[in-house]
């Protein structure tokens, strides 16, 4: 969803009402009505958007926050029309930074940002469920070490483009833990919100081993023996 904000042309286009400085530019407080229709109201300086203002998009996205020579920059929040939010820190007219992200569904991301996208530490929050992933983005994907946490279980591993892969272990509520990996068919990518793991993908569990609750790092090997047991789908079933 476009958040372009279109660029003042002085006096040749559009109207403004507000303070100038010397040489005539739009400077100190005023509002702009721009040749498309957008609103802008707040801080100027030498012609150009700077310091605390408010930006209506003629879609109806709003903008409230700080600008820094007619950009994006610093502290603001951008509302879109289809109801999402961001919160958080700008640079340049991009998030970056931390921010907050609310999605038209409820979903939520609160995390870190770079150059528009999910990257760093971060959490999703799945509104519908309640479930969780907590870990680090690269370029908008889940990527390494990370925990998918569920009402009455978590996983632990790491995680590539989106998915887990390799050793990770199942954390139950009940004080035990399946130990085992993930094989990975490839699958599309999801855009915008982001889609849970389910048992209906194409990502096959592994099960190794059933533990009482261990210390484990991530990317560790799990330890071989023990009982082999019903896949981690099964498992939870059974808690349910």
């Amino acid at each position: 969803m476009s958040d372009v904000e279109s660029e003042d042309f002085g006096d040749k286009l559009g109207q403004y009402e507000g303070d100038r400085n010397e040489a005539g530019e739009r400077h100190g407080v005023g509002k702009a009505v721009l040749p498309n229709g957008d609103i802008y109201q707040g801080q100027y300086e030498n012609g150009k958007r700077h310091g605390q203002g408010t930006y209506r998009f003629k879609n109806g996205a709003k903008y409230v926050g700080d600008y820094y020579h007619s950009m994006k920059h610093g502290q603001g929040t951008l509302y879109y029309p289809d109801g999402s939010k961001y919160e958080g820190s700008w640079v340049e007219d991009l998030r970056q930074g931390h921010g907050v992200y609310t999605y038209p569904n409820g979903d939520t991301y609160d995390g870190e940002w770079l150059h528009h996208m999910r990257h760093g530490q971060g959490v999703y929050h799945y509104h519908e469920t309640g479930s969780k992933f907590k870990g680090t983005w690269v370029n908008g994907k889940m990527d390494s070490a990370a925990e998918y946490i569920h009402a009455n279980h978590r996983y632990k591993g790491n995680f590539a483009n989106n998915y887990p892969y390799g050793a990770g272990k199942y954390v139950f509520d009940i004080g035990c833990e399946q130990h085992g990996e993930y094989h990975q068919a490839g699958q599309d990518q999801v855009e915008g919100e982001w889609r849970e793991m389910s048992s209906t993908s194409d990502l096959k569990w592994i099960p190794k081993c059933i533990t009482g609750l261990t210390q484990w790092k991530l990317g560790q090997e799990t330890t071989a023996g023990g009982k082999e047991t019903a896949s981690a789908e099964e498992v939870a079933r059974k808690l349910t």
